[in-house]
């Protein structure tokens, strides 16, 4: 994974970012779609946060514990 101290820490804001934007616009499409249309995008975004976590977030903070936010366990 990224070694620079500075660009994991760059990558980490970002990603943890992203996620909260994902997580805001599932209550966007609850809001504003019907129940099928909801719960299929609340899957698709899942997937999407799980592959950010799983993939990047967890092999970032593996190689830069420091970044790890309180918490994320």
């Amino acid at each position: 994974m990224i070694e620079n101290s500075d660009v994991a820490k760059q990558v980490s804001e970002l990603m943890l970012d992203y996620s909260r934007r994902l997580d805001s616009s599932i209550a966007l499409v609850r809001d504003s779609c019907d129940a099928e249309e909801f719960k299929g995008y609340r899957r698709a975004v899942g997937k999407v946060l799980g592959e950010i976590y799983l993939e990047v977030l967890t092999p970032l903070y593996q190689k830069h514990p420091d970044l790890k936010p309180p918490g994320m366990d």
